[in-house]
């Protein structure tokens, strides 16, 4: 219903960074929701979030992409694109000081690839020097929808190399890998695919909505772990994740969760780094941490060979 119910002053102190007060006192996020067809959007209104978000923001078209990245990005999506726009413009006017966009899609589909990449190249020429994160969902090979998926993700990639600042790389397989082998779900839904992405989506920005001994944000993110420009795709580790029964028998230290999170099984695309090298690494711990013991627990990652 967007009310807050709690008493942690923390919790609302920065509450504004993804939530707009209306006057009535609610909470109205400050997020777009947009498609090709009028499906989804149908089905999030009936949902339990379905009052919460303003009904302005959803922007929806009639005829569907059909999984065809043309369409999205050219013909059906083009048409729609003003009015998504028109909205985008509204929010970012209502902020004292815009830090970024985050975009979720997926790449297997029309909409997310050819829309996605056509909002994300727009929001470009609007606004140049802002941070453009997505959050990708990249086609696996064990688990497809359909049968283009590969055109459309490959579509895709190019336009997210040129007009992206960073790409977070999701992929299904790994997120059901979770599922299953750590989280013992027997039949995972895509709320609790969507449950994980989130708590990595959250983690990302958690330093700009409370205190902490490092300020980090969007911008400082992209600066320390991006070498080259065009190499801006990132895997996401998370940690803890342990199921609901072994959850008492773990105990959460830093080298507990430092080991976790380097894990293979606790990324969220199904690549194994063990396989390559990591160019850059960038690790956000919250919660009452002793920094010496991060510091010590970093190093010993580094010395790793």
């Amino acid at each position: 219903t967007g009310t807050y119910v709690g008493d942690s002053p923390l919790q609302l102190e920065r509450a504004n960074v993804f939530y707009n007060q209306s006057s009535g006192g609610r909470y109205v996020p400050r997020a777009i929701l947009m498609d090709l067809e009028p499906g989804t959007m149908d089905s999030v209104r009936s949902g339990p979030y379905g009052e919460l978000f303003r009904p302005d923001n959803y922007v929806f078209g009639q005829s569907g992409a059909g999984n065809n990245w043309a369409k999205g990005h050219y013909t059906e999506g083009a048409e729609l694109i003003d009015s998504v726009l028109d909205v985008v413009r509204k929010e970012a006017e209502g902020c004292d000081c815009l830090q970024g966009f985050q975009i979720t899609h997926s790449l297997g589909g029309g909409t997310g690839s050819g829309m996605g990449t056509l909002l994300i190249s727009k929001i470009r020429e609007e606004y140049p020097d802002r941070i453009m994160e997505t959050f990708s969902v990249f086609p696996s090979p064990k688990v497809s929808d359909t049968v283009v998926e590969p055109y459309n993700a490959t579509l895709s990639v190019h336009q997210l190399v040129e007009n992206a600042d960073e790409v977070q790389v999701i992929d299904n397989e790994a997120l059901y890998d979770i599922c299953f082998r750590t989280l013992k779900l027997s039949t995972p839904t895509y709320g609790d695919l969507n449950h994980l992405v989130s708590a990595a989506m959250s983690g990302v920005t958690c330093s700009l909505r409370f205190p902490g001994q490092l300020n980090s944000d969007l911008r400082k993110l992209a600066v320390n772990l991006i070498p080259f420009p065009r190499l801006h795709f990132f895997m996401i580790g998370f940690a803890p994740l342990t199921s609901r029964g072994s959850q008492q028998y773990r105990a959460l230290t830093v080298p507990e969760l430092t080991q976790q999170m380097f894990d293979a099984k606790n990324m969220m695309c199904a690549s194994d780094p063990r396989r390559g090298k990591y160019l850059t690494a960038c690790a956000m711990f919250r919660g009452k941490m002793s920094t010496k013991e991060v510091d010590e627990q970093m190093l010993n990652v580094q010395n790793k060979t």
